[in-house]
C-alpha cells in the first residue's frame, strides 16, 4: 500500500467544493482543511505507484478550484493505530 499526502492550494472561494469533489475521488481516503500556507491536505491510498499518477495528476491536480499541489509519499508508518486500521481492512 502506498501512502501519499497531497498538500492542495485552491481558489479560496472554492475550498469546501473542491474539498468535496476531492474526497469523491477513488484512492483518497481524506480530505481536511488546514490553516497555513496550503487550504487543503489529501491522504491517498494505491496499491501502486501508477495508480498515483492517476489519482493525482490525472484526476486531482483537474478539479475545478485546485490551483497547487505538491505531493509527498510515505516510506514508513510509524503509528500503530494506521496499522491496525490497515490489517482491520485485509490490507497489507
Amino acid at each position: 500500500m502506498i501512502t501519499a499526502f497531497v498538500f492542495i492550494r485552491t481558489d479560496t472561494t472554492q475550498i469546501p467544493e473542491a474539498a468535496e469533489k476531492i474526497s469523491a475521488i477513488p484512492g483518497i481516503s481524506e480530505v481536511y482543511s488546514v490553516t497555513g500556507e496550503w487550504d487543503l491536505i489529501a491522504i491517498a491510498r494505491v496499491r501502486e505507484h501508477e495508480e498515483l499518477a492517476d489519482v493525482v495528476a490525472d484526476r486531482l491536480s483537474k478539479v475545478e478550484g485546485v490551483v497547487e499541489t505538491t505531493t509527498h509519499i510515505a516510506f514508513r508508518a510509524y503509528s500503530r493505530h494506521d496499522l491496525e486500521a490497515a490489517f482491520s481492512l485485509g490490507l497489507s
